[in-house]
């Protein structure tokens, strides 16, 4: 994140928030949005990345250099966006992160639409459960991510389920983008 100027900061949160993949919340409408929408992978990747750094959002944090850092991890293979999609074309949520072994690391995401951000992460734990994967990182544990199952875990915890998740191999829907 940025710090100041020219300045980027690590942040190692403890507690640190994660979602367990066993624990993710879908309600009955969350379900029936999850109809609605059309989900891609890595389809988008420029345009979510631009829509979590819009500066109108509160909180905003990612700038220009945020920006093009994860474009470049994006063409190396690393960074991913789940996206989704009105029945129109129109790109109405999302989200991106980083994917190491058995490992996603969420940034942020996004909404134009009711429920389209919370839509992509659905389809995300179902990629991260089918391809072996066993920790979805979300750094904090905000309000609106403990309503779909964020927990905190101790920073020790945490390093243990990094550890076991980067013996794992990277599930096959991420291969695809790298090289």
């Amino acid at each position: 994140m940025p710090v100041k100027r020219r300045t980027v900061g690590w942040w190692s949160p403890d507690p640190r928030g994660i979602i367990p993949l066993d624990g993710l919340r879908v309600s009955r409408s969350l379900r029936k949005a999850c109809a609605t929408y059309e989900v891609r992978m890595d389809t988008a990747f420029d345009d979510v990345i631009a829509a979590c750094a819009d500066p109108k959002r509160p909180h905003g944090w990612i700038d220009r250099s945020i920006m093009d850092a994860y474009r470049r991890l994006h063409r190396l293979g690393w960074a991913h966006s789940v996206e989704a999609w009105t029945p129109d074309g129109e790109l109405a949520g999302g989200l991106y992160g980083i994917a190491i072994g058995g490992l996603f690391a969420g940034e942020s995401m996004f909404h134009r639409r009711t429920d389209a951000s919370k839509v992509a992460l659905v389809h995300l734990v179902e990629l991260l459960r089918s391809g072996g994967s066993t920790l979805l990182d979300v750094q904090w544990t905000t309000d609106h991510l403990r309503t779909l199952g964020a927990i905190d875990i101790s920073q020790a915890e945490y390093l243990d389920r990094l550890a076991e998740a980067l013996t794992r191999p990277l599930p096959t829907v991420f291969r695809r983008q790298a090289g």
